[in-house]
């Protein structure tokens, strides 16, 4: 496995905290189908805007979201490239898994019968 950074590992860290939240989560799936301003994301949710623009903040941390003013909107954009990050680090975890199993099967039908 390769060595990464601390810097990349807390990257990470956040990537995955931010995603793991079911509402992070919705607004990423609604702003990457358009942009979207914070006042109509808070009209989604029962909760307050202020708890939004707190998930945003976590999501824009993470980069998987940036924030750009117009006017006097704060409209959120989706980040894809960070989406494709997330997904290249799950492929990677579901290799390791998949050989690990692959490895286990090799030993289990190299075990004569009737042995645990």
């Amino acid at each position: 496995m390769v060595a990464r950074s601390a810097e990349a590992e807390a990257a990470t860290n956040r990537l995955f905290l931010a995603l793991g939240d079911s509402t992070r989560r919705d607004i990423v799936r609604r702003v990457m189908r358009r942009e979207v301003n914070i006042s109509t994301l808070a009209g989604f949710y029962d909760m307050s805007f202020a708890a939004v623009q707190k998930h945003v903040a976590i999501l824009e941390r993470a980069s998987l979201v940036r924030k750009e003013r117009c006017g006097r909107e704060q409209l959120v954009h989706g980040n894809v490239a960070a989406l494709h990050r997330a997904r290249r680090l799950l492929d990677q975890l579901e290799a390791v898994w998949r050989a690990r199993i692959d490895q286990l099967n090799a030993l289990l039908a190299c075990s004569p019968e009737g042995e645990a």
